[in-house]
């Protein structure tokens, strides 16, 4: 198993992409902490990665919240002895589908605001222990950054991605010495994640797929491959850049 022996926190861990990283975590071997707002949610991922014969801990975790998020990653090495790998997914508070134009600034900022916050706290969390340790660690980030779609309104949540691109390069450049690992898994959007009541989910589906050399998008079951693969020792070169699972949606 790739990851055996390891502790793996997915903060989101109760969503569709959180829970599809931590059941694949579960599956390599790591004991996964699922760290979110929701209890209800985060046990069910729970119940799925114990039925595979995994190991996983559940907590009600504020990722916006400066001392929840401290007091939990604390408490995850008390109980563990070390944090291996930490990944933030939870989600954006985006608001799509409005021209800039027409946007308030408080619905263009808030995902800005929302997910540089989370992404700062959780990543400063587990970054502190990976290097009081000594024994190195990933810290994973999601979604990438690339051009905005033509005929959709993305609001702030590309400027949101490019922040904690920047952020993830800065991370990497200062927590090298520590032996911490920092990379981004970039997608050019996974349609299994798109709600089936959204308005306009067959054309959103219908865009993605349309922008990839493949002819298809990626799957949840690739997400949770690549972020195995990314916290693992096969990946031990990779810091400091995104793994591209766009499907050819966007060209490095």
């Amino acid at each position: 198993m790739l990851l055996a022996g390891k502790n793996a926190i997915v903060y989101g861990g109760g969503g569709s992409v959180g829970g599809a990283m931590a059941r694949a975590y579960g599956r390599a071997g790591a004991r996964v902490f699922l760290a979110g707002r929701t209890r209800s949610t985060l046990e069910t991922v729970a119940g799925d990665v114990r039925a595979a014969g995994g190991t996983a801990d559940t907590a009600v975790v504020d990722a916006l919240d400066e001392r929840s998020v401290e007091e939990h990653a604390a408490a995850v090495v008390a109980e563990a002895g070390r944090i291996d790998v930490a990944v933030n997914v939870i989600a954006d508070a985006d608001v799509q589908g409005t021209p800039m134009l027409d946007m308030t600034v408080e619905d263009y900022l808030a995902p800005v605001v929302q997910s540089v916050r989370s992404k700062f706290l959780t990543s400063r969390a587990a970054g502190r222990h990976m290097a009081r340790d000594g024994g190195g660690g990933v810290l994973l980030f999601f979604g990438g950054s690339g051009e905005p779609p033509r005929d959709y309104y993305l609001g702030g949540l590309q400027t949101a991605f490019e922040a904690v691109e920047q952020m993830r390069r800065q991370l990497a450049t200062e927590l090298a010495a520590h032996g911490v690992r920092v990379l981004t898994l970039r997608t050019g959007g996974v349609p299994e994640v798109i709600p089936a009541g959204v308005p306009g989910r067959d054309a959103i589906e219908a865009s993605i797929t349309g922008q990839t050399l493949l002819g298809r998008p990626a799957t949840l079951e690739d997400v949770g491959n690549l972020a195995v693969f990314a916290a693992s020792d096969l990946a031990r070169t990779m810091t400091g850049t995104a793994l591209n699972m766009t499907c050819g949606a966007m060209l490095d």
